[in-house]
């Protein structure tokens, strides 16, 4: 006897949905520390592979037990988060955890990672790297990646394999714009919802993620929120593509953000 199952739209792997958010930057926290507070870096950039620059104060507790350490590294896990492109009660989009070993650069090795990322992610602080403040780099051994759609794992080769999404630099304010200035296309989305939804009294259809394989949504219901992946047709690859893509589900020949 066989069974019937629901056919999940097409998505970028968990690799390329990290990879994306590791082009963005997102926000760092250092977790698992033992601190009752997460440990907030004064600055980050995370390489393709996940190995990370951390800019640290003299003064942090994490520095200090680093130091203390006989191997000269610290196991850590550091916590990327994205939020949602526009205000929710739940704003965080996704989560890639980083687990590795944390090490200190010599100082004559600091100032030259400190100059190549001034090249690669400006930062104001990065003056003060030996004046008052340390830098450190995390050395990568695992890493989860998780949203609503999935939970995985990938290697530090599988995540410097990966391509960064081609939309993932200005998503969040393609879709802030879309929702500021053309809100009648996120009602005219309703109509690619399950009838459970799309019949649900108040049901709301907000802006969540975008992708070359499709749009993501989330459903606000008065009891609950819904995240949902609509297809593309097909890939888009191109911003041309994409508002064509974008005006196939919405019914028209819309032309978004002109």
């Amino acid at each position: 006897m066989g069974t019937t199952r629901t056919r999940r739209p097409p998505a970028p792997t968990a690799a390329e949905r990290a990879r994306s958010l590791v082009a963005r930057g997102g926000r760092a926290a250092i977790v698992g520390t033992g601190e009752p507070d997460p440990i907030t870096p004064l600055m980050h950039h995370v390489h393709p592979d996940g190995a990370t620059d951390l800019l640290l104060p003299d003064d942090s507790v994490l520095l200090e037990r680093l130091r203390g350490n006989d191997s000269g590294e610290l196991p850590v896990m550091l916590e990327l988060t994205e939020h949602t492109p526009v205000p929710m009660p739940d704003q965080v989009r996704e989560l890639l955890w980083i687990v590795g070993w944390l090490h200190e650069p010599t100082a004559s090795a600091a100032r030259h990672l400190a100059l190549r990322l001034a090249e690669l992610r400006p930062h104001p602080r990065l003056l003060d790297v030996g004046h008052n403040a340390t830098l450190v780099r995390l050395r990568p051994g695992s890493a989860v990646y998780s949203d609503a759609e999935s939970s995985a794992a990938t290697s530090a080769d599988e995540l410097a394999a990966a391509r960064p999404d081609p939309f993932c630099l200005f998503e969040h304010q393609w879709l802030a714009h879309l929702e500021e200035a053309h809100p009648e296309v996120f009602t005219s989305l309703m109509r690619h919802l399950p009838s459970t939804l799309r019949l649900t009294e108040g049901a709301r259809v907000r802006p969540l993620g975008v992708d070359r394989l499709g749009l993501r949504i989330r459903v606000q219901t008065p009891s609950g929120d819904h995240d949902v992946r609509l297809a593309w047709s097909s890939e888009a690859t191109t911003v041309e593509e994409l508002r064509e893509r974008l005006g196939e589900l919405v019914g028209c020949p819309f032309r978004a953000a002109s």
